[in-house]
């Protein structure tokens, strides 16, 4: 039996996700804002630390997996700083925070939720981006704030994303033997996408959102990815973004990926 946190874990893919884990035996330490073990609220410093520290007295210290399914979509009245608390800083300072736990488990692995609004929405400001990497919560909300949450949801999934590839093959992480990978979903059927077309300015966007495959995507599968990602059977993934939006990137990116390396070589004398 392994013992693996996840968080968002009272609905949509953080509540799919602890199902089937539970569903094959495993041990889940659910994080939420409420309905779950570990009530926190990781839009928050006190919040985040209320997290590890409780996930890791439930755990004993030892840690075998790690979702971090906690987020917030863009909304016309929601801040861009509540994505950047919520979806950068309460995904990255949960992950770094439960990683030396992560190290003393059994084949350990952590996956985080990034989406496919990094490479399929238009005008995502570098300034959010390049805020949440430096670790500078303050300018990256207010940067977030002046962008909207609209813009800003696509910054903080990137910098989620850029976070995974660029710690994943350290030595605290892999070396350490903690698999880190995220997955990229599409639309999918959750509250979060129900909010979305609810709205009036929203709702028209994402009826127009192409995807290939006909529907939006179903919680459970995206918990089939993230189980597969935790199992034995990934154990050569590291660092991986794996997508699974129903064609929408390929259908607007064919070519864009995979983008050749281009190494100048110096010139020969």
């Amino acid at each position: 039996m392994s013992i693996i946190a996840v968080t968002g874990a009272a609905s949509g893919i953080g509540s799919a996700t602890a199902a089937l884990l539970e569903g094959r035996g495993d041990r889940v330490i659910g994080v939420d804002l409420g309905g779950v073990e570990v009530v926190a609220d990781l839009a928050t410093e006190q919040g985040r630390r209320r997290a590890v520290e409780a996930v890791t007295a439930a755990c004993g210290g030892v840690l075998d997996g790690l979702v971090t399914c906690a987020g917030l979509a863009g909304a016309p009245d929601r801040p861009g700083s509540a994505l950047v608390a919520v979806n950068y800083f309460g995904t990255i300072e949960v992950l770094a925070g439960l990683r030396p736990a992560l190290a003393r488990g059994t084949a350990p692995s952590a996956v985080a939720i990034s989406s496919n609004a990094t490479t399929c929405q238009p005008g995502i400001p570098k300034g959010v981006i390049e805020a949440c990497l430096a670790g500078d919560e303050e300018t990256a909300r207010a940067r977030a704030d002046r962008s909207g949450s609209l813009a800003a949801y696509g910054a903080t999934k990137t910098a989620v994303a850029r976070w995974v590839r660029r710690k994943a093959v350290t030595d605290e992480w892999i070396r350490a033997g903690v698999r880190l990978n995220a997955i990229a979903p599409g639309m999918i059927d959750t509250p979060m996408t129900a909010e979305g077309r609810a709205d009036p300015t929203v709702g028209p966007l994402l009826a127009q959102f192409p995807m290939p495959i006909g529907r939006p995507g179903h919680p459970t599968e995206m918990a089939a990815l993230i189980g597969f990602l935790l199992s034995d059977v990934a154990s050569f993934f590291c660092g991986s973004i794996v997508f699974a939006d129903g064609g929408t990137d390929a259908l607007l990116r064919a070519d864009d990926w995979p983008a050749a390396w281009d190494l100048e070589l110096p010139a020969r004398s």
